[in-house]
């Protein structure tokens, strides 16, 4: 089990399962992604950059892209979800829907590779 799923794994369900499915569409884009650490939260890296990382509290689960422009990108499209300058707030219930993830997953990749 990687590191991720590890920190996954003290997460009680349904939670669990929504922030490993971010995961994995992020792992399916970007393979060579690896396990880390970023603000304390669980995240995918690419060179040594974060790229994505998720987290739950009590209230909302959150996606973290590292980037406002990234957010800023997708925000249309994200209506009815809190939002700020790092993170998009979610539930299992209202889930941030799977081609937002790749398109947050995609420009992040582009901001950290440059292209």
């Amino acid at each position: 089990m990687s590191s991720i799923e590890d920190a996954l794994a003290a997460i009680p369900q349904p939670q669990r399962d929504s922030l490993q499915h971010i995961i994995d569409v992020a792992r399916t884009l970007v393979p060579d992604a690896v396990d880390g650490v970023s603000y304390g939260a669980p995240a995918l890296k690419v060179g040594g950059k974060p790229l994505i990382a998720v987290t739950a509290s009590a209230s909302h689960l959150s996606v973290f892209p590292f980037s406002s422009e990234v957010i800023d990108a997708v925000r249309d499209r994200l209506t009815g979800f809190s939002l700020s300058k790092g993170t998009i707030r979610f539930t299992p219930e209202n889930p941030v829907p799977e081609d937002v993830v790749e398109d947050i997953v995609r420009l992040r990749l582009e901001e950290i590779t440059g292209g």
